[in-house]
């Protein structure tokens, strides 16, 4: 057996018996349902930070994000910039989650809003999304683990057997330890995703030959023909640079992927990258989330987590070191055509395992990227590649084991407690839990041997239609105005609008996928939002807004800025617009030239592409944003007054919510 697959299995059992541990471990301390589904409320400080960061980054990050970068060059990198979008989302609305179900003793996200809109349409609602969200996200993580064992196996193990195999152990240990158990596990997993990407990043760097290297291959790569004006390996946005360091303009009207209008210069227009990143924030806002929340000992590891762990160190890994790992690739031997035409400028390390990463020709190559870089370490340190290996099944599974352990909680919670058994004993309801998560496990891997075609389509719905939470989240949390009709019917809305947008339900219609370049997650945005107004503009009831006003008087009471920092607000709104518009919006059209013409070298003030320096700056100062929004502004921060728990759990008591009014 070849020495790296050996050092694979070393690590795998070391890591299983870890997960395996805590799973133990979280099974014989859940004495409750509560200990069980939220962990009893005790989170600490660097569980919490660790673990939801983890959460919040899946083996997507690690496996395809350099692929795309590879294939659609630094304009698609300002995908990058979900490092802080995504806990942009738990900026607005994680503290006060935490301390409405401190308070009231909720456990799921959909007995907080049942309780709040006083209906069960939409806790039933809450679970749909919540499934939908889970199932096939589940089910691309668990497929890319079976992959993943497949590749650095020598196709030793199938991928499907792969994925059953792997899917044993997550399933064991989630099932029988809970939340906790998922806590613990995401702590070491998130050290090995962010550690494996730089590592994986420093061998992509050293076998380019440095940084000097990797920007003259940049430049290189970029090349306008003077004779056709195209770029020589990709295309030309319409102002004329190649693809590979511009993004092609604010918007393209009339363009949708899959049409006959396809965007000129590649689909990440301003505007593109701004609804994208609107879809990457329904991860934390997606109702798994909701319950990371209920289950914090206290909102203190909130801001940390944020604003240093994902929006500093996990943005400037994506930025720097997944960059380098998509564009060098370029340089070593992944791209044919740029090795024939500059062979002084190829390292061929790579050529012979990938046989050419053309993906515009040979669709799902990409994934193939980060394994061929952790091989080029098989001679020299084959236990190196057993470890980046773990790193990246680590990241895999980090993400599907929460949304396991909250998606049977809701099961159990607010379907089976609260519609058919509702006198269930806490050992019933952890019963029922773990029932939850084997059954959504087995659904994720059905739709994933039967058909990963469908699951790719289904996986691009996923954080779409969690973005579709953020009205329901935005009223209980925020805003009184709005009602249980509006957030109904607009939620709804914006789950079809979603369909229509993305690639399951826009093959069927004229306009493509993301139409105008504007992904699916705004198209439902747009439809939920406006609905939601103009409905509860018309289904005001003076008894239903005193009944909400409940919540918003203990959070006003509890969460206000204090006085003396009101002034910051306008700053704080001046701050987020600005830093939402240039760096993830229309205005990073300045990026494309701002620091040296695109199009000549020589000019490129830091010695790289003014697109990459751009996105450097803007990374920094949305770290600088979100250190503003969460400490200064204090909405992450410890609340001031105490909050004192009226249940411990809201469960137990029988509400009627049924006759709202």
């Amino acid at each position: 057996m070849d020495a790296k697959v050996v050092w694979l299995f070393v690590f795998v059992a070391l890591y299983w018996s870890y997960c395996i541990f805590w799973g133990i471990k979280g099974a014989l301390s859940a004495k409750t349902a509560s200990d069980y589904f939220v962990a009893g409320r005790q989170i600490s400080l660097w569980v919490f930070i660790l673990a939801a960061t983890a959460t919040s980054f899946s083996g997507w990050t690690f496996m395809g994000h350099p692929g795309l970068i590879y294939r659609d060059g630094f304009q698609y990198a300002y995908a990058s910039f979900y490092a802080i979008t995504i806990p942009f989302t738990g900026v607005l609305f994680l503290k006060r989650q935490w301390m409405l179900g401190k308070r009231f003793g909720f456990i799921t996200p959909g007995e907080m809003l049942a309780y709040y809109f006083r209906s069960d349409l939409i806790r039933i609602l809450v679970v749909l999304v919540a499934l939908i969200f889970s199932v096939p996200y589940l089910g691309i993580q668990l497929r890319a683990s079976g992959f993943l064992f497949n590749v650095l196996t020598d196709n030793m193990l199938s991928t499907n057997v792969g994925m059953w195999l792997l899917s044993t152990v997550v399933i064991i240990y989630v099932a029988s330890g809970g939340l906790r158990a998922v806590a613990y596990v995401d702590s070491a997993q998130a050290i090995l995703l962010g550690g494996g990407i730089v590592v994986i990043g420093l061998i992509a760097m050293h076998a380019v030959g440095g940084f000097a290297n990797l920007n003259q291959g940049i430049a290189a790569l970029s090349q306008i023909d003077p004779v056709t004006g195209k770029a020589m390996f990709g295309q030309t946005t319409p102002d004329g640079y190649s693809a590979y360091i511009a993004i092609p303009g604010v918007i393209q009207f009339g363009a949708g992927l899959g049409t006959d209008s396809a965007p000129i210069g590649g689909a990440w227009t301003g505007l593109m990258v701004l609804t994208y990143m609107f879809g990457l924030m329904g991860i934390q806002s997606a109702p798994a989330f909701s319950m990371w929340a209920f289950g914090n000992k206290s909102p203190e590891p909130f801001a940390p987590q944020q604003v240093w762990a994902s929006s500093f160190v996990i943005g400037f890994i994506l930025v720097f070191f997944t960059a380098i790992q998509g564009i060098g690739a370029h340089f070593l031997g992944a791209d044919l055509e740029f090795m024939a035409k500059f062979p002084d400028l190829v390292n061929n390390v790579m050529g012979t395992g990938l046989g050419g990463l053309d993906i515009m020709q040979s669709e799902g190559k990409g994934d193939m990227l980060v394994p061929q870089l952790v091989y080029l370490m098989s001679e020299t340190a084959p236990w190196l590649v057993g470890l980046l290996s773990v790193c990246a099944l680590a990241a895999m599974q980090s993400t599907g084991s929460a949304y396991m352990s909250t998606a049977g909680g809701m099961l159990t919670r607010d379907l089976l407690k609260r519609f058919i058994i509702p006198n269930a004993s806490h050992a019933q309801q952890k019963m029922y839990g773990r029932l939850g998560v084997i059954l959504i496990v087995l659904a994720a891997l059905v739709v994933a041997s039967t058909s990963s075609d469908a699951l790719v389509l289904l996986g691009g719905l996923a954080v779409a239609y969690g973005f579709q939470m953020w009205p329901a989240l935005i009223a209980v949390c925020w805003w009184p105005y709005l009602t249980r009709q509006g957030i109904t019917v607009g939620l709804i809305a914006g789950l079809i609008a979603v369909t229509l947008t993305e690639s399951i339900g826009a093959q069927y219609m004229p306009w493509g996928r993301w139409p105008m370049t504007l992904h699916s997650a705004f198209w439902g945005i747009l439809f939920n939002f406006s609905l939601a107004l103009i409905i509860s503009a018309m289904t005001q009831k003076q008894n239903e807004h005193e009944h909400r006003m409940i919540f918003h008087n203990f959070l006003r009471d509890h969460a206000s800025l204090s006085p003396e920092k009101r002034g910051l607000i306008p700053v704080a709104w001046i701050a987020t617009l600005t830093w939402f518009f240039f760096g993830i919006g229309p205005g990073a059209v300045i990026g494309n030239w701002v620091f040296g013409d695109p199009t000549n070298a020589e000019t490129w003030t830091f010695g790289m592409p003014s697109i990459w320096a751009w996105q450097l700056l803007w990374w920094l100062l949305g770290v600088g944003m979100m250190w503003l929004l969460a400490y200064k502004m204090e909405l992450s921060t410890i609340p001031h007054k105490e909050v004192v728990a009226l249940h411990e759990d809201i469960g137990d008591i029988q509400l009627d919510i049924d006759k709202p009014g």
